[in-house]
């Protein structure tokens, strides 16, 4: 039997995902804040010895990337992939990628993008600036693609609540 504490993970509905995007919006997004973005990622992964690589992107320049042991050169390949997804869509990857499961097909089958240059796999999310629009993406890669997802939304959200 499972304790409430220990239930299984649940899928998240488009609509959960995109109330996401609605909340983590930030007031400004600087190369300081990558910095500390990405150094949030980084100790959140550490805790969890979570073999990943993130990396953020702004306006085209990479402003941080960081390679945790356990990752490998394949997870800067889905990196590059998740988020030219976010940047062609302006939505997470993963909340690309339920839209499309959510009409009954895959992104893969649908976009009619090669997926060897995007992939609508969890892992990467908008840095939305109030005001502004979407500016980047912040994206990890080496856990199962909700997990990963899950990660970015929890540094955004603790970024966020330390203001």
């Amino acid at each position: 039997m499972t304790s409430p504490k220990q239930s299984p993970e649940l899928t998240p509905t488009v609509e959960e995902l995109e109330a996401q995007e609605r909340r983590l919006v930030l007031r400004q997004f600087t190369h300081d804040d990558a910095w500390a973005l990405g150094s949030l990622l980084v100790d959140l992964a550490r805790e969890r010895q979570a073999p990943v690589a993130i990396d953020i992107h702004r306006a085209g320049q990479q402003l941080f990337h960081a390679a945790l042991p356990g990752s490998t050169p394949d997870n800067d390949a889905w990196i590059a992939r998740k988020r030219r997804v976010v940047e062609r869509y302006g939505s997470a990857s993963y909340l690309v990628g339920a839209r499309f499961r959510a009409k009954g097909t895959t992104f893969e089958e649908s976009s009619r993008l090669d997926p060897d240059t995007y992939a609508a796999h969890g892992g990467s999310f908008p840095i939305t600036v109030e005001g502004v629009g979407v500016v980047g993406a912040v994206t990890v890669s080496g856990l199962p693609q909700l997990q990963d997802h899950r990660l970015v939304v929890e540094a955004l959200e603790l970024f966020l609540s330390r203001g």
